[in-house]
């Protein structure tokens, strides 16, 4: 009867921390919650038994993971959804057995640090070989609270992944373990906390800086299909020539329009980029347009910008190309352009995703970001917030156009400075002052991923020990709660 009430209360605490993963980590997170999710599985597991704590933590992370399926079956097939939100389940069963796995053979209540080295390696890893990068990382959970992140522009996100799960694990150590055990770990994840919020708060300027270009945004969410009648492409492109006018007339020196608006052949090309050519001559504006292009042989994602003399200054190919655009080939250059004397860069979309597209502009010390991008309207403030994130490690502002998302301007520290939903015909339009202020190369530029490599070479070296001492039969009680022996 008493082993029954054990299982039971270990379910009970995976259960619900599983719920709570899901809304600490899910595309609308509660960042407060996040720094408490895993504790209730973490107990679980370190009062089971291997096999039991693997068992455990599968559930909490399929029921975390399951509130991305349906997004995750709007931008793949369903078998593939069920697949990642597996996977993604089998994250946390990978990280939370190899850290009990450490720490049940490891004496010292260091070892808890085994549990945010490992999901520091995790993510170092899958931002450097995964083609979605690590989309899912614990850190963007804390996008919204911007004392908290802006230690990414020293570490990377993996120097918040490392504080993130630093904190959970001490606790659930202190829980099952006592608190005069985990006494030092918990001093040291209490300390490191602080000092990441202190740091967050003195590196925050009281305000946005007030001097900068005015920028307009311009997004009409309805897509310009094959099958589109050509009454209703002529709409949607005179609509966004009435925007830019607008925006022009506004005083708008810069104007955005959103990610792929069309995919067209050659022919079609030819006459929308004459088209495009006239409409920034006519506006005296820095034109960027998202467009798709197939020749028959080959599919482009790109972003033209277009300067107010008319002339096609840039025509940037997008690097990183989401799951229902694979066939688009990806570009590998990167355009920088010197407007009013800010230096300014291009991307799409996706390509904020990634850390490294980041840093590349952070070092070719651009300014500000220039980004047409189509979200997946669950995904809208997800993604921006995301791509913020960039700025802060690379010190740049950012201005993205997202069909089905925002319309967004951030500054170099994350903030908003200007929002608004997009929308379908009419559309929707954004003015704001773009705070593109020249700033030194973050520690991050200067960098990269130094600390989430050395999390993950100090993971392997204590799943190394930890695997060395149960070789040696110090420690050989793996199959016994580990409350027991501490009862």
């Amino acid at each position: 009867m008493r082993i029954d009430r054990h299982h039971l209360i270990n379910l009970a605490l995976a259960l619900a921390g599983g719920l709570a993963l899901c809304y600490g980590f899910g595309l609308q997170p509660l960042w407060w919650l996040a720094w408490l999710a895993p504790v209730p599985v973490l107990v679980a597991a370190l009062r089971s038994t291997s096999r039991g704590a693997m068992a455990l933590a599968f559930v909490a992370g399929l029921i975390g993971s399951s509130g991305m399926f349906h997004y995750l079956s709007l931008v793949m097939p369903p078998p593939a959804a069920v697949l990642v939100t597996v996977l993604l389940a089998l994250s946390w069963v990978l990280v939370i057995g190899l850290s009990r796995y450490v720490m049940t053979r490891l004496a010292s209540p260091w070892a808890v640090l085994a549990y945010p080295l490992l999901w520091s390696a995790v993510d170092t890893l899958l931002a450097a070989l995964h083609p979605d990068g690590n989309w899912g990382s614990l850190a963007y959970s804390q996008a919204g609270f911007l004392p908290a992140v802006q230690i990414v522009a020293v570490t990377g996100v993996a120097g918040l992944v490392f504080v993130l799960s630093l904190v959970p694990a001490t606790l659930a150590l202190g829980i099952v373990r006592g608190w005069r055990v985990a006494r030092g770990p918990l001093l040291c994840a209490a300390l490191l906390a602080a000092g990441i919020f202190a740091f967050g708060l003195l590196r925050l300027p009281a305000a946005a800086p007030a001097q900068g270009e005015l920028v307009g945004i311009a997004v009409i969410d309805d897509f310009i299909g094959p099958r589109v009648p050509a009454t209703q492409v002529e709409r949607v492109w005179t609509q966004y020539e009435r925007h830019v006018e607008t925006l022009a007339a506004q005083g708008a020196r810069i104007v955005v329009l959103p990610e792929k608006i069309a995919v067209v052949g050659p022919t079609e090309a030819a006459q929308l980029e004459r088209r495009l050519s006239a409409l920034a001559a006519r506006t005296q504006v820095w034109l960027t347009v998202g467009i798709g292009t197939d020749d028959g042989r080959e599919k482009r994602n790109l972003a033209w910008l277009f300067a107010p003399d008319g002339r096609l200054d840039a025509n940037y190919r997008k690097h990183h190309m989401a799951p229902p655009e694979r066939e688009f080939a990806p570009g590998s250059a990167y355009d920088v352009r010197t407007i009013g004397g800010t230096r300014y860069g291009l991307a799409v979309c996706k390509d904020m995703h990634f850390a490294a597209m980041g840093r590349a502009y952070g070092t070719r010390q651009a300014q500000a970001m220039l980004v047409p991008a189509w979200d997946f309207n669950e995904d809208g403030e997800y993604a921006a917030r995301l791509s913020a994130l960039r700025g802060i490690e690379s010190g740049f502002a950012m201005v993205r156009a997202a069909r089905e998302g925002l319309l967004t301007v951030t500054d170099a520290y994350g903030r908003i400075v200007a929002e608004a939903p997009s929308a379908a015909l009419p559309g929707a339009t954004l003015l704001a002052r773009l705070p593109a202020i020249a700033l030194p190369p973050t520690p991050y530029a200067r960098i990269g991923d130094v600390f989430g490599w050395a999390c993950t070479a100090a993971a392997l070296a204590m799943l190394l020990l930890a695997w060395q001492r149960g070789r040696s039969g110090m420690l050989r009680q793996d199959n016994v709660p580990p409350a027991a022996r501490h009862a």
